[in-house]
């Protein structure tokens, strides 16, 4: 890594030791964040991926009203990414290790009554996604490419959680094991790798889309990591830059 990127995290992780002095933190606070953090999450997510809800149109379906002129579909997807969060959640929560089970249940949530066929399966197809410079792996070759990934996680504990999170990003984007939904489910690990390890989520927005689609194609082509690392350092900043403030302790 750049010494640039190496200063980056230490800053980043001054101004986490001071979230971690405060925990555990007020019910009402804990809350509070939690439910803005989820709708950025959830809006983001889903605009990255084409969805045309805009942020105030995400709370409202988040609340179970419906939205004039938006698909179903468009709906089911705020819904099921917020359920996809709580079960991240849950994971974190019981301190679970990464598995291809929690990968597939993953996507089975964020597919929940928009593709319930493919939902939760590995592809059975080769697919091309477009923008993306690697190829992907044959779908004969999704098992053991899977199985490369979870050996990898566990061998990557020395890693610095900012880095094994951006790595974990990339490594999956490089397989997408699904028709579907890869994007989100990449995102939804990142940040189910930074909650274990303390960190608020990383929100990748959606008006990034252009920078963080480069880094993330030059981490899964060239294998240099660096940018996206950056991009997830910046995202984390942010959220955590949010929490300090409502606590009193941003400068």
């Amino acid at each position: 890594m750049h010494a640039s990127l190496d200063a980056s995290i230490e800053a980043l992780d001054a101004d986490k030791a001071k979230l971690d002095a405060d925990r555990p933190l007020p019910l009402h606070t804990l809350e509070s964040l939690r439910d803005t953090l989820m709708l950025e999450w959830t809006y983001n997510a889903n605009a990255l991926e084409g969805n045309t809800l805009t942020l105030g149109e995400t709370k409202i379906a988040l609340e179970g009203m419906a939205v004039g002129g938006k698909t179903l579909r468009e709906h089911f997807e705020a819904l099921n990414h917020r359920d996809a969060i709580r079960y991240a959640e849950e994971i974190v929560g019981h301190n679970e290790a990464l598995s291809e089970s929690q990968i597939r249940h993953i996507h089975a949530r964020v597919l929940k009554n928009v593709d319930d066929s493919e939902a939760g399966q590995y592809r059975r197809v080769n697919v091309k996604i477009d923008g993306a410079s690697a190829a992907l792996p044959d779908f004969s070759q999704l098992p053991a490419e899977m199985a490369a990934l979870i050996d990898w996680h566990a061998h990557a504990a020395a890693m610095h959680p900012l880095v094994r999170a951006a790595q974990l990003h990339a490594r999956f984007w490089k397989i997408c094991p699904f028709v579907a939904g890869n994007g989100r489910i990449g995102r939804l690990l990142l940040n189910l790798e930074l909650m274990k390890a303390g960190y608020p989520p990383a929100v990748i927005r959606n008006d990034e889309r252009a920078a963080y689609r480069e880094a993330l194609d030059k981490a899964c082509v060239a294998g240099d990591y660096d940018a996206l690392t950056r991009f997830v350092v910046e995202a984390v900043r942010r959220t955590l830059g949010t929490y300090l403030n409502m606590l009193g302790e941003h400068d």
